[in-house]
């Protein structure tokens, strides 16, 4: 049988000697890792663009569902990464097998209950959303096409997670990649109906994504078995210790996703118009927040390792590292965005392009701000503070679900109002997650008198 690839010790690693060389080497491979699936989204909004506004308007309806659906699950990739990380970082090779091979069992098994519950609910979703006759079919359609792959997707999410705990961030990357380039050919095939495939459009865009799916959960669970081994047994009693994680991280996750499908139901009751320029102007934010998110899933490992270890001191130096890199990329990012302003309308409609602008300035403004609030998030992951992000992010929730039923448009650019409102709830969730590390508000796991 297998064994993980355990690290050195806690005072031999590499960030000891070479932290942002360290930092930096673990994350250019969990950047391609993570963009893949956002840059993915931003091509499906680019191709079903092409169809006109109302598929568009469709896919910025449903999107944000389905993202609240799945991700709502991300506790089983970020609780594992955590859980596997902590086990290492202790010298308990045998608890990280036991909790990778457990959480990968326990995706397929939630995935399966999600699929069958969000399919019945699909429509009065999609209503509540606020789309219109024209949006509701192929919105519902798409759902329906793409909850056939939830198994999969929560599945990988855990195998994901344990292979990071490992600090393997390679085999991730690679089959993350794989995935995303089969989706992206699949979609030219289907949506257009390109040689023997027939032109499905808006449900080509859905069933791509799903077969895609499927062969990247086979590829993931390889890669697990691989590393970590198989674990002969599965004791369901150690689901607890998971599911406990995952309350609190299921209910964070939750609460961010609900503010995004707010933001996009606050666009779309603006018209269809603000909606397709709201779905384009999300999914490259999307895509942003994944990048500024690697340094943020890199720190939870070693944040976590070193936890595990009783290296408090190297744990917080793990910490600002962080947070100096995130800053510098969040800064970089804004700029990139400004710079490509007439890439953007030149992509959308020309119908939606009068209502974009402005709310794409405000989007590649709030980039600092978004990269600390992720880079925190990291932190805060490794070291299992999940009450804490709950409790944050249900206070940022409040304050952005506030901003949005203030009766919005009350200016001469509705959208960018949305988008404002997007950055206060960024703000709240960057701030608390930095009064949490420095100086240590409440009970903090990286303060210096802490018990770990």
């Amino acid at each position: 049988m297998s064994t993980p690839n355990v690290p050195e010790p806690a005072e031999d690693h590499p960030f000891v000697r070479h932290p942002h060389r360290t930092l930096l080497t673990l994350s250019i491979p969990m950047v391609g890792s993570l963009v893949a699936e956002p840059l993915t989204g931003v091509v499906d909004s680019l191709l079903v663009a092409r169809l006109g506004t109302q598929p568009l308007a469709a896919l910025g309806v449903a999107v944000p569902l389905l993202s609240l659906v799945l991700f709502a699950f991300n506790f089983l990739s970020i609780g594992t990464q955590t859980l596997v990380a902590k086990a290492l970082g202790a010298g308990d090779p045998e608890g990280a097998r036991a909790t990778g091979g457990l959480a990968v069992a326990l995706g397929l098994s939630l995935g399966v209950g999600l699929a069958l519950a969000g399919a019945a609910a699909a429509g009065p979703t999609v209503r509540w959303m606020g789309a219109d006759e024209t949006t509701f079919a192929p919105a519902v359609t798409y759902l329906h096409i793409r909850l056939l792959g939830a198994p999969a997707v929560l599945a990988t999410m855990a195998a994901f997670g344990a292979l990071r705990g490992v600090q393997d961030l390679q085999t991730p990357l690679w089959i993350a990649v794989a995935t995303n380039t089969l989706n992206l050919l699949l979609d030219i095939a289907l949506i257009f109906g390109v040689g023997p495939f027939p032109r499905l459009e808006l449900a080509g865009a859905a069933w791509a994504s799903c077969a895609a799916q499927w062969l990247g959960a086979g590829a993931a669970l390889y890669g697990v078995v691989m590393r970590l081994g198989v674990t002969p047994r599965l004791d369901w009693r150690g689901a607890r210790q998971l599911l406990v994680v995952g309350s609190d991280l299921f209910l964070r996750t939750a609460l961010l996703l609900t503010f995004i499908t707010l933001a996009g139901r606050a666009a779309m009751r603006l018209g269809a118009e603000a909606g397709a320029a709201h779905a384009l102007i999300r999914s490259i934010w999307m895509l942003a927040a994944f990048f500024l998110d690697a340094f943020a899933v890199v720190a939870q490992s070693l944040v976590g390792y070193f936890v595990g270890a009783a290296r408090i001191d190297l744990a917080r130096r793990v910490a600002a590292t962080c947070m100096s890199w995130s800053l510098a990329t969040g800064v970089l990012a804004g700029a990139l965005m400004l710079a490509g302003t007439p890439w953007l309308l030149a992509a959308l409609p020309e119908e939606a392009r009068p209502m974009a602008g402005a709310a794409w300035t405000v989007a590649a403004l709030s980039q600092p701000i978004n990269a600390l609030s992720f880079g925190t998030d990291g932190v805060h992951w490794g070291t299992g503070d999940y009450r804490f992000l709950r409790n944050a992010m249900l206070l940022a929730t409040a304050v952005g679900a506030a901003g949005l039923s203030l009766g919005l448009p009350v200016g001469q650019q509705p959208l960018a109002e949305v988008w404002w409102v997007t950055t206060a709830w960024v703000t709240v969730r960057a701030g608390a997650g930095l009064l949490r590390i420095w100086p240590g508000i409440g009970r903090a796991p990286l303060h210096s008198d802490s018990p770990h």
